[in-house]
């Protein structure tokens, strides 16, 4: 199987890049497969991105956690389905994964045949044979930070999908948090890229921005693949202008805590 692995955190621009990639037909599905988490068979909730922030006054900012039960798919049935959900009709298969959900998807792998205690880079290589890497990363830690604070609050992931952007809130405590867990995410990748080895091709929110098309088209020819022909969706800019005053916020009031 000829597989890449998209590898992210949360509002880096890595949907984008993935959408598109699926839409040009040759890439695969690079969906993000394992963020159904195994203890509740969810994505992960609003207030699993603060398990270790006791703020009582922050968590009733949040949806209450919901569960479907624990998964019961067998392991073996488990990663058929995840194969045959991210392979394309030319053979390569596609994927993303965020460093949130890593410690999940080992722990699923390692029931598996023969995988038992393996780590993530065992992982990656015995089921996906060395995939190619992409790393997806944004430069302005607060902007994500906030598009993550607003996305937790809202449940709402797209730019056309928040419910009521009065049913947000700015809290400076929220989103210092997330600004943390952001950049101990990007650190870990960058500690694991190193710790084995490997050299991901980096892709930014920032070229995805400016030059999407562009972008793409060089993470083609870097997978091997055409690139003629990318087709440019109508995209649809989340950042707008309460995003703009929260960042603003955030910065003035760290500067005053500092």
């Amino acid at each position: 199987m000829r597989a890449y692995l998209v590898c992210a955190t949360p509002r880096s621009g890595s949907t984008l890049l993935c959408e598109m990639l699926r839409d040009t037909g040759r890439a695969g599905r690079p969906l993000e497969h394992f963020e159904i988490l195994r203890h509740s068979g969810l994505p992960r909730q609003p207030r699993e991105y603060f398990e270790d922030l006791p703020d009582p006054e922050l968590l009733k900012l949040l949806a209450r956690p919901q569960s479907d039960g624990p998964s019961r798919e067998a392991p073996v049935d488990w990663w058929a389905r995840i194969v045959r959900e991210g392979i394309g009709d030319n053979g390569v298969w596609g994927g993303k994964l965020m460093w949130g959900h890593v410690d999940d998807l080992v722990c699923r792998a390692r029931e598996l045949p023969g995988l038992a205690g393996v780590g993530l880079e065992e992982v990656v290589h015995e089921l996906l044979d060395d995939p190619q890497l992409i790393f997806v990363t944004r430069g302005d830690r607060i902007a994500q930070a906030v598009s993550l604070w607003r996305a937790v609050q809202s449940q709402s992931w797209r730019a056309d999908e928040e419910r009521d952007a009065e049913s947000v809130v700015y809290d400076f405590t929220g989103i210092d948090h997330l600004v943390g867990q952001l950049e101990s995410d990007e650190r870990a990748w960058r500690e694991w890229f190193a710790r084995t080895g490997r050299r991901p091709t980096e892709v930014t929110y920032e070229q995805l921005e400016s030059a999407p098309g562009d972008t793409v088209g060089a993470v083609l020819r870097v997978l091997g693949l055409p690139d003629a022909g990318v087709t440019v969706p109508s995209l649809s800019r989340q950042r707008d202008d309460l995003s703009e005053l929260w960042i603003d916020r955030y910065r003035r009031e760290r500067d005053r805590a500092a």
